[in-house]
């Protein structure tokens, strides 16, 4: 099982992902797109690498707005495989902006 980052070792990560916020117990980022279709071809893309690295986040749609949150909860918290998801996620939402 992966281990859960302190609080610490979360701030300092999140410090190099734009957008995103969070603490141990889990983080978020929010990014509106421009158009619903937009979204959800971020959302199929997300879902793609999700199967990959075979971790999955939990995903809000409303309408052009996308709710990412991050945890493992198999761990009870954030670890390593949140936080290289992510960066992933930043990559997808890098390329369509």
């Amino acid at each position: 099982m992966a281990d859960v980052l302190t609080a610490e070792a979360v701030r300092d990560e999140l410090g190099g992902l734009a957008g995103w916020s969070g603490d141990p117990a889990g983080i978020t980022r929010t990014a509106e797109l421009a158009s619903f279709p937009d979204a959800i071809a971020v959302v199929d893309r997300v879902a793609v690498t999700a199967e990959e690295l075979d971790h999955h986040p939990d995903i809000d749609i409303r309408w052009r707005t996308l709710t990412f949150r991050c945890v493992t909860h198999s761990a009870g918290g954030v670890t390593r495989r949140d936080l290289e998801l992510a960066r992933r996620i930043d990559e997808i939402l890098g390329s369509v902006r």
